[in-house]
């Protein structure tokens, strides 16, 4: 689906309707008790996240998802809702909806960092002006590349915690999983070694240690991974040390940046470091949906395969996720994060995602394609 002349006068923001009101909504979702994330960092076994409504001025509406965790990005629900409703909403409110690249200029303009609370903004934007030209996000963010994208899911804990993982995301139509590794190098291994016994010989299985090992544990970890056929190694040194990053890659394991890049600063440090294979690219770090497929389209230029990396998004995150994936060039053999309402006893959405485990299927219908249990509506503030 291509934009007829009318619709990229919109998109130029001629005519286009008016920001008249942003609201939040708090919604608190627990994880399925056996896929509760045990990372390097922390447990993650719920979200509370902080859901924000685009009302403009034509009646359309559109919803995005500020998906942080104070762990990861330093944001959660409520520095989320105070910037939006203080800084944020008195800025946009009575501005064009298009062009969206301007909102998300301001939004940097007037705050430092930050950017999974302005990816939530920038993803009602880009929803509220789907629902007013009855396009995909997909097609607005360049074009549809693809409708549907391989899929795989954490695995964390150890002995019998794994097992009740791996036996949930089977039934839940799995069959590419990432072990969580990061904490201790040699029960890391084992972790790996059980995910490889459990998935069988042929079935993909990566390892993260989200930054949580040194180079020399990297160093030893790395072969014996190599052992347990493992397909990857995402961020096994600190963000920042790209020199330690570049230097495993001199091992067979392909690895994945992940937490090393957030902006495009980041991602063009990466580069020129030749620190990594592949890079994990997130609508909330990279702040916007438009950068996000940007910084894909980045690494495909200079031949790093794309991930889409999740923060555990709920099922609004998780259709934007999937409308960013469709939107890139190129993804890679790795499968994306992309596991929406399998992580959760309840989601957000009326309808679920269709993510069958193998891959996740682009939403049909304008804008994001997807619409909130109507229990929610209510709670707009």
């Amino acid at each position: 689906m291509t934009a007829e002349p009318r619709d990229l006068v919109a998109l130029a923001g001629l005519g286009s309707p008016k920001i008249e009101a942003i609201e939040t909504a708090v919604v608190t979702r627990r994880f399925n008790p056996a896929l509760v994330v045990r990372g390097a960092k922390t447990t993650h076994d719920v979200s509370t996240f902080l859901l924000v409504r685009i009302r403009a001025s034509d009646g359309s509406e559109g919803y995005g998802e500020v998906s942080a965790t104070r762990n990861w990005s330093g944001e959660d629900h409520v520095t989320a809702r105070h910037i939006i409703r203080d800084v944020i909403a008195p800025a946009l409110i009575g501005r064009r909806l298009a062009p969206i690249a301007t909102s998300t200029a301001l939004m940097d303009r007037l705050i430092a960092g930050n950017p999974f609370t302005k990816a939530g903004v920038n993803m009602g934007l880009w929803d509220a002006l789907g629902v007013s030209l009855g396009l995909p996000v997909t097609v607005l963010l360049g074009g549809q590349v693809r409708d549907e994208v391989p899929v795989k899911i954490s695995l964390s804990g150890d002995g019998d915690e794994l097992r009740a993982g791996h036996a949930a995301a089977v039934a839940a139509g799995f069959s590419a999983f990432k072990v969580k590794v990061g904490r201790s190098l040699d029960r890391d291994i084992e972790r790996v070694a059980l995910a490889r016994e459990l998935a069988g010989p042929d079935r993909l299985v990566g390892a993260d240690a989200n930054g949580g090992w040194s180079v020399s544990e990297a160093r030893r970890a790395i072969p014996q991974l190599v052992e347990q056929r493992a397909a990857f190694i995402e961020q096994p040194v600190a963000a920042r040390n790209l020199t330690g990053m570049q230097s495993l890659r001199a091992g067979s394991l392909p690895v994945v940046a992940d937490e090393s890049v957030y902006g495009a600063d980041d991602l063009a440090q990466v580069i020129r470091a030749d620190a990594a294979d592949a890079v994990s690219i997130y609508i909330g770090k990279s702040g916007s949906l438009e950068r996000a497929v940007r910084m894909a389209n980045t690494c495909a230029a200079f031949g790093l395969d794309v991930v889409i990396g999740s923060n555990a998004e709920l099922g609004l995150g998780t259709a934007a996720q999937t409308h960013v994936a469709c939107a890139c060039e190129r993804l890679g053999a790795i499968p994306s994060d992309i596991i929406g309402q399998h992580f959760y006893t309840e989601d957000v959405l009326s309808e679920p995602l269709l993510i069958d485990g193998s891959t996740a299927r682009l939403p049909d219908g304008p804008g994001l394609g997807v619409r909130l249990v109507g229990d929610l509506l209510g709670e707009f503030r």
